[in-house]
């Protein structure tokens, strides 16, 4: 069973920095975008970024130059470093990945796939 692991956030200080993992398991070929969400106590939920299979990169406009999305895809693993964090980063980060290749014959997929979220708060 394919599933997405992340690794835990934490409480992490205005200024201060933080980075986030996201592992798929199971019998995969291949990802081809991985995405971070965020979704804050009473909001809804936020694309924050997003990489390709290729590696190119997408940001919200509030987390540009702040934070770095990248992947490791031998590992199908993506990464979220976060850093200059803000209160308003306070949130429930989870990853998803749009299309999963299975590695079975014929070719399956799977669509649309998150993670469990994990809790990042910015506090002093």
């Amino acid at each position: 069973q394919v599933q997405l692991v992340e690794s835990e956030g934490g409480l992490v200080q205005p200024g201060g920095s933080l980075r986030l993992s996201c592992a798929a398991s199971g019998s995969i070929l291949s990802i081809n975008t991985m995405n971070w969400y965020r979704q804050a106590p009473g909001k809804g939920r936020e694309l924050v970024a997003s990489i390709t299979s290729s590696g190119s990169t997408n940001y919200a406009d509030s987390v540009k130059g702040r934070f770095t999305i990248s992947r490791d895809n031998a590992k199908n693993t993506v990464y979220l470093q976060m850093n200059s964090l803000k209160p308003e980063d306070t949130a429930v980060y989870y990853c998803n990945a749009d299309r999963i290749t299975l590695a079975t014959m014929p070719r399956l997929y799977k669509y649309d796939t998150w993670g469990q979220g994990t809790q990042v708060t910015v506090s002093s």
